[in-house]
């Protein structure tokens, strides 16, 4: 076998994916026009968002080239030190952690916020995938060291509490244990078993957590409260018709009826302004980019490239549909950010090392000889 991936630049550019590479450029540029639109402040300073989400954008692609050079396989050799100090951090994270929404998920450093689970959710598929490829789930054993693995991390999560993120993470466990060729009947078992006890994990959600579930049932239970940004989203993704009202002319986030623009909701201010065709293109943009992440999974003949890829498909694929149903009332609301779109360091920067270990798959299927 070739020496491991990335070790070339000369090896890694020819072999680049540019149906993966292409959209996601361009979903970040229309994302940082939708920033910059829901962005009270238009003036370009560094203190703006557009400017801000620019410079992640920066550092998010140094990280991701030098992903890149480095190679997925290395990722996958030091996935137990790094779910380790993943672990450690989370703990931690809990004592001295910033609170912010209800949820005391964010290391405060002073000059920016940094939410340690969305480089978590990286570190979760590099772990998942190094151990379902030499503990195949395919019986008890697998299945519950998989679930012995990645529960304590949702645990953790969970207790912040973040439902959003914790949700992500339970995707992920269970696309990966399906790509790993777990039984279905131990499968069904699980989601039966989850399912039996959502009324008991009723009594222990957070009383904006319950609010959030019943305005999503019925929004005007608190028109005025958590049903309003369920409202004000809805009004904004409607109103923005076939063509919408054209860049900067939205008005939802201008007049400030619509709640965190900038993240939360970033797609209902992209949805006033660029209307159907706009969202349309978004979209398309998205399906082929997962596509091509999921092709990926499909043909890489080495089964931790594989595994990872599912994984990072699956927490991806969710945060999307989670994200735009929200902004049409269609989901309960989460808070998590669309991916490449939503304002936010943390979750760019997870998101550029998630797509570049993707890109490494596809490198190393186009450059090994097996």
């Amino acid at each position: 076998m070739a020496e491991k991936s990335g070790s070339s630049w000369k090896d890694i550019r020819p072999n680049i994916d540019l149906l993966m590479l292409i959209p996601t450029v361009a979903l970040f540029l229309l994302g940082i026009a939708a920033i910059y639109s829901a962005s009270p402040n238009k003036a370009l300073t560094v203190s703006s968002y557009a400017v801000r989400q620019l410079m992640w954008g920066g550092i998010s692609l140094f990280i991701y080239i030098l992903v890149l050079r480095i190679g997925y396989e290395r990722f996958l050799d030091l996935a137990g030190p790094l779910f380790g100090a993943m672990m450690l951090v989370l703990v931690i994270l809990l004592s001295v952690g910033y609170t912010s929404k209800g949820a005391q998920s964010w290391f405060d450093l002073g000059f920016m916020r940094f939410q340690p689970s969305e480089i978590g959710k990286v570190i979760l598929a590099l772990a998942l995938a190094q151990l379902c490829s030499k503990l195949p789930p395919t019986d008890i054993k697998g299945i519950s060291a998989a679930i012995a693995l990645a529960g304590p991390m949702i645990l953790l999560i969970l207790l912040q509490p973040d439902l959003g993120s914790s949700l992500v993470y339970s995707v992920m466990l269970f696309a990966v244990l399906v790509a790993a060729g777990a039984p279905i009947k131990f499968l069904s078992g699980i989601v039966v078993s989850i399912l039996a006890m959502l009324p008991v994990a009723w009594i222990f959600l957070k009383p904006y957590q319950k609010m959030r579930l019943m305005v999503f049932i019925d929004p005007t239970v608190d028109p005025q409260g958590a049903g309003y940004n369920v409202i004000q989203s809805r009004i904004a993704v409607g109103s923005g018709g076939l063509f919408g009202k054209g860049f900067l002319h939205g008005t939802q986030g201008k007049l400030h009826f619509l709640p965190e623009p900038h993240t939360d909701f970033i797609f209902s201010v992209f949805s006033e302004e660029f209307g159907f065709i706009g969202c349309s293109i978004v979209m398309i943009l998205f399906t082929v980019l997962l596509l091509r992440m999921l092709n990926v999974a499909f043909y890489t003949r080495e089964t931790r490239g594989k595994l990872l890829a599912v994984g990072i498909v699956a927490w991806i694929w969710f945060q999307i549909t989670e994200s735009i149903g929200m902004s049409m009332g269609l989901l309960p609301i989460t808070g998590l950010p669309l991916p490449l779109f939503s304002y936010g360091g943390s979750s760019l920067l997870a998101v550029a090392i998630a797509l570049a270990l993707v890109q490494s798959v596809v490198i190393v299927s186009r450059t090994e000889k097996f």
